[in-house]
């Protein structure tokens, strides 16, 4: 029992887990690759291909969220981002409408507000799949025989099958946070960018053998990436402990409290939920603007200064996600509400006034969030850093660069804390010896 893989699969729990898991992500990337009815694939990977060449960072974007299910074209094309772009909005509308909020804390309201996120996640699915077809028309004037069928009825098909796809992953998720190991949704997005790792390798060996790429500044990109996820993993882990002492309370013949402990707060308490939500935002008029701007002149100009390269998408991107962080932290550790439980249960902090915890607790929260943030923010700009300083292609700077990294440690950490936890409750050893990995909600 001393290997740790081992131990992993005996416990027979956390076997059929782990397994569960890994057969729904096989599922997941096999429906990747087959695309819309009506589609002509052979034209459609040449003219990708053509593209390699010249370029089109709006499409490598996509493609970066859906697991290369984009430029497939496939039923899966639009990954997983309508659910998360939905799940966004109704937690704004919580905030904004008081009513939905009551109705939310009320018994059988959270299935109520799910049951309205999917519907809403049906209607953003087929907004977006109408715009997928518009792009497949713009593609087809350039590219002869790349419908097999009528416009029309492209148009219809391709809307339905879309938007069942994306119900489907969305179904897929919840399976596996429910009967497998990890966060779904994350593990989604996980396993599309772990997905395309090796060819975007394949891909950056290939242009330094041509020469395009300097390899003295692919070395110094590499240690770039190795010190960010040294760093990431570090923020991830680190946090601040607030002090909380209990007093006594006699309840008939037992004795509660008079015991000291402490409230952890973490540096980045929202881990990666600011850059996918930020990201989630964004994609939404990109690709609307991207697929649609063809036909018209404004939406097409609106797409070349949101190009991911463009100093406006940067900037709104930066400020997205400190939004996020401390929106996201607001919802999930309210002051408020850990200030009342705290005075409720006897507790109070050493050095600051009963009514006064409240105060404190936002003043360390905001402390903390702020610095927090604009390190997400400034690992997710990287790869328009490397794109114009080391001329990478977005392709490969987008899976190797900041944002990738913040997703793939993040959920890495998240799913290997609740093995460890597993194994702990089935007395076993976790997956390190030293320290213990802590848990984010993702």
């Amino acid at each position: 029992m001393a290997n740790p893989i081992v131990g992993m699969l005996r416990v027979k729990e956390l076997r059929e887990r782990i397994f569960f898991t890994i057969g729904m992500l096989v599922v997941f990337r096999i429906g990747a690759v087959f695309p819309i009815p009506g589609i002509n694939v052979r034209e459609l990977s040449r003219y990708f291909y053509d593209q390699v060449n010249t370029g089109n960072p709006i499409v490598d974007y996509l493609d970066f969220f859906a697991g290369g299910a984009f430029s497939n074209f496939s039923v899966f094309m639009l990954g997983i981002m309508p659910y998360i772009s939905m799940s966004i909005i109704m937690q704004l509308l919580l905030i904004v409408f008081p009513a939905l909020k009551k109705i939310s804390q009320e018994d059988g309201g959270r299935k109520r507000i799910q049951k309205w996120q999917r519907y809403g996640t049906v209607v953003v699915c087929l907004v977006q799949s109408y715009a997928v077809t518009q792009y497949a028309q713009a593609i087809s004037r350039s590219v002869e025989n790349l419908l097999n069928i009528g416009i029309v009825p492209f148009t219809l098909i391709a809307m339905l099958t879309v938007t069942t796809g994306t119900m489907f992953l969305m179904w897929i998720g919840e399976q596996i946070t429910k009967r497998g190991i990890g966060n779904g949704i994350s593990l989604l997005i996980f396993a599309g960018i772990v997905a395309r790792l090796p060819q975007a390798v394949y891909e950056l060996v290939g242009m330094m053998k041509k020469g395009d790429l300097n390899p003295v500044f692919v070395i110094i990109v590499l240690l770039m990436f190795v010190a960010v996820i040294t760093l990431v993993v570090f923020e991830q882990q680190g946090q601040r402990k607030i002090p909380v002492n209990y007093a006594k309370r006699v309840v008939g013949r037992k004795m509660y409290g008079a015991q000291n402990t402490y409230i952890p707060f973490k540096i980045n308490p929202s881990g990666v939920i600011p850059v996918i939500f930020a990201s989630s935002i964004l994609t939404f008029p990109l690709q609307i603007a991207q697929t649609v701007g063809g036909n018209v002149t404004w939406l097409a100009k609106m797409a070349h200064i949101l190009s991911p390269r463009g100093t406006l998408y940067n900037v709104l991107y930066v400020l997205m996600i400190i939004f996020f962080a401390y929106f996201y932290t607001q919802v999930t550790l309210n002051p408020i509400e850990i200030a009342k439980q705290i005075r409720e249960n006897g507790g109070s902090i050493p050095g600051i006034r009963t009514e006064r915890i409240e105060e404190y607790l936002t003043k360390i929260l905001n402390r903390i969030v702020l610095p927090g943030s604009m390190y997400l923010a400034l690992i997710a700009v990287i790869p328009t850093f490397i794109q114009w300083a080391f001329k990478f292609p977005s392709s490969i700077s987008y899976l190797m660069g900041g944002t990738s990294l913040l997703i793939l440690v993040g959920v890495d950490l998240d799913t290997m804390s609740q093995i460890e936890g597993l194994l702990k409750m089935h007395h076993h050893e976790g997956l390190v010896k030293r320290g213990r990995l802590r848990g984010r909600n993702l």
